[in-house]
């Protein structure tokens, strides 16, 4: 990608926008992460893991399609598996359309623990975010996420 010859500097608002842009990506996550921790005893890794597996058909998904979405390199994920294994969440099998890939499967413990652990998620998520924005608000920052997540090709964008 080419430099241009002069920087395009961000003016006071785009400034005060990036920065509390930011914020919000490194400290929501680490607040979400201490929820999770705190109260069920996962990471968000890990709970994100699971919430996709749950999600896809038959409680099934490819490791590397998981790794996409989770937004996780294979040997993260791989450990990330490891542990929701040995907790008895999740399973390894060889993918029956082509055995060269791996799938994660969600077992009924694996599923019993997403559903124990997503209503104090979903509270986290409320109060962190949305019992503060106003429904225009809610509005104008999807639109504005999902733009921004187009334009950086981001999995899982629906817009």
């Amino acid at each position: 990608m080419n430099q241009p010859e002069s920087p395009r500097w961000l003016n006071a608002e785009e400034m005060d926008t990036w920065l509390s842009l930011w914020s919000v990506m490194e400290w929501l996550p680490t607040r979400l992460d201490d929820q999770l921790r705190e109260n069920a005893g996962i990471s968000l890794a890990e709970y994100n893991a699971l919430s996709q597996i749950s999600q896809a058909t038959e409680m099934s998904i490819r490791m590397s399609t998981l790794a996409i979405g989770a937004n996780m390199k294979l040997p993260h994920l791989s450990r990330v598996i490891t542990r929701m294994e040995k907790a008895g969440w999740v399973r390894r099998l060889p993918d029956p359309t082509n055995g060269r890939f791996a799938l994660a499967q969600l077992t009924d413990a694996g599923m019993e623990k997403v559903k124990a652990t997503a209503p104090g998620h979903v509270d986290a998520v409320r109060r962190f975010v949305f019992d503060h924005l106003s429904s225009e608000q809610t509005t104008a920052l999807g639109l504005a996420t999902a733009t921004i997540a187009n334009v950086i090709d981001a999995p899982g964008c629906t817009t």
